[in-house]
């Protein structure tokens, strides 16, 4: 799912570099995580973690930016929520394998989880705002984050978005709208009434009655396609609202999604 060209890195030398975070263990063997939910380099430690900070937050996965400086194990996660909301969540998930509580850096907060109640840290669970309702949840290797560069934290609009508009991740469409990847930032969106050949960053897109002009330009994070959703229309699809989330009609098939407001 989201999606997001952030930028964040985060002060953590002075939190990680406690005797337990040096300690070099074996993490216990958890269990298999969902199919997509990690990359084949994560470790087994942060994949069990990250199934139950998902769980806990109700996450959408996500491509961690290159620009969070993250290792190769990072997990990221996409939440509808503020971090306040999601502090609690995620501690009380975690009980007596976090160790001592959040720590604040600036608006992110950290927290240190170990394998065991009794093991020494192996991952940690940051929390950086996105805006006043969405928040960025990363799960990542301690060892890996205490030797990264140490800077404040710092979340940004993917580029190419427009500030306050709704916008939806490709793979939010599925069952209505095939998408597809053809690489260069440009994607493929089939529906049962019609086709759109679209490059983020560009409002101009192909149907297959010509060119169209879309009304704003969609985006990537390098690998997710983030559309408006007022483009969809492009596509013969309509939209409903329906509280705080929209359905999507596509000829004889729908779908019901939560826009993504930067």
């Amino acid at each position: 799912m989201r999606f997001l060209v952030l930028s964040a890195t985060l002060t953590l030398s002075a939190l990680l570099c406690a005797p337990a975070a040096a300690q070099a263990t074996t993490p216990a063997t958890p269990a298999a995580a969902p199919k997509g939910v990690s990359s084949a380099a994560t470790t087994k430690a942060v994949s069990a973690l990250s199934v139950e900070v998902s769980a806990a937050v109700k996450g959408r996965i996500l491509t961690c930016p290159a620009a969070l400086k993250l290792s190769a194990q990072a997990v990221c996660l996409y939440a509808q929520s503020a971090p306040a909301s999601l502090r609690p969540l995620v501690r009380g998930k975690l009980s007596t394998r976090a160790q001592g509580d959040w720590k604040a850096s600036g608006k992110s907060s950290v927290l240190l989880v170990k394998d065991a109640a009794s093991g020494p840290v192996s991952a940690y669970v940051l929390l950086s705002p996105i805006s006043d309702k969405e928040t960025l949840v990363v799960v990542d290797t301690a060892q890996a984050q205490a030797a990264a560069p140490a800077a404040a934290a710092k979340a940004a609009l993917p580029a190419g978005v427009s500030k306050g508009q709704p916008y939806v991740l490709g793979s939010d469409l599925v069952g209505v709208v095939a998408v597809t990847s053809l690489g260069g930032g440009k994607f493929r969106l089939v529906a049962e009434d019609g086709t759109l050949t679209v490059t983020a960053g560009q409002r101009s897109a192909q149907a297959g009655g010509g060119t169209v002009e879309l009304p704003l330009a969609p985006a990537t994070d390098g690998k997710n396609l983030i559309f408006p959703v007022s483009g969809l229309r492009a596509l013969g699809c309509t939209v409903t609202p329906a509280g705080g989330s929209l359905t999507v009609a596509c000829g004889s098939d729908s779908v019901g999604l939560k826009p993504i407001v930067f």
